[in-house]
């Protein structure tokens, strides 16, 4: 019989590549969401309620509201669907694990690369300990620490997989980006001299699918390819890939006029981010350039 794994968010882009991969790997996936599908489905409400399935390997949480849509503002309301959506979530799965009579062996939860506050310079790595200085680096270390088991409970491992852009034409910040490539109007965001850490949606599936699988994995894995790019070199490669220019710029005002502050700061500011203890725990990327991620996205059927 299949082991079960429940995934938080399995319905949405990054969740869809989660569940398929961990699929083909054997394991049957429960998925929470607000609108169950199938008997394979539950609600948050359910969760809450009743706590955790029975005979769990693992559980997992993507669940989060996209942060870059245009047609939302950033007001209070926005920000609190955001906060719940990624820290609350996270903390209710931590209660009900903790208070499972038969917990899973592994509760893996995702974070963003936003953890590292934006800086041209720095190198950052798993080992890395900056100041939370800016919006986004506070947020993401509040929703880090949702997940975190006390000290004295120790039955069940915790990693953490910060994530950065998640690559694939069916979603993310890449299927935002077609259109305008497609017509020839693609180009960098702004100056492009930020660091833009990304990854192929096929390797952050495999990231959580080794979380899962290996006992001795535990703690921060940084969910990003090991080469570095700027921005500028992103949209350069993305227009190769595509037999397409990408001369003309999306300049800082008119992002700060869709998105405001501190969105469009995802966009306009960057961290360079290596995946050192990804590496060293064994974990093999199958794109770990960004010309063979999206000559594999663009180019395939």
């Amino acid at each position: 019989m299949a082991q079960r794994v429940l995934v938080g968010g399995g319905t949405g882009f990054v969740g869809r590549y989660v569940c398929r991969t961990l699929e083909n790997a054997g394991y049957k996936s429960l998925i929470i969401s607000r609108n169950p599908k199938t008997e394979n489905h539950l609600t948050w409400d359910e969760i809450e309620s009743t706590g955790l399935p029975e005979n769990l390997k693992a559980v997992i949480n993507l669940a989060g509201e996209p942060v870059l849509n245009p047609f939302k503002r950033w007001d209070e309301a926005f920000q609190k669907t955001i906060h719940d959506s990624r820290i609350g979530t996270t903390n209710l799965l931590k209660k009900a694990i903790m208070n499972s009579k038969n917990p899973p062996n592994v509760f893996v939860t995702m974070s963003a690369v936003g953890f590292y506050p934006p800086d041209q310079v720095k190198l950052y790595d798993e080992y890395s300990s900056p100041t939370t200085s800016d919006y986004w680096s506070k947020f993401t270390t509040n929703w880090e620490a949702a997940g975190k088991f006390p000290s004295d409970f120790n039955e069940v491992r915790h990693v953490i997989v910060r994530c950065g852009v998640v690559l694939e034409r069916d979603g993310g910040a890449l299927q935002q980006m077609l259109p305008s490539f497609w017509t020839g109007f693609g180009g960098r965001y702004g100056c492009g001299t930020q660091w833009f850490p990304w990854i192929h949606a096929d390797d952050i599936a495999g990231i959580f699918l080794h979380a899962v699988e290996n006992s001795d994995v535990e703690g921060v894995l940084n969910g990003v390819a090991p080469e570095a790019n700027t921005n500028s070199q992103f949209a350069n490669t993305l227009g190769t890939a595509m037999w397409r220019p990408s001369l003309i710029p999306l300049p800082a005002f008119v992002l700060r006029a869709m998105f405001g502050s501190p969105r469009s700061s995802m966009l306009l500011e960057g961290q360079n981010v290596y995946p050192k203890r990804t590496l060293e725990s064994g974990y093999q990327f199958k794109y770990p350039t960004l010309e063979s991620a999206l000559t594999k996205i663009i180019r395939s059927k």
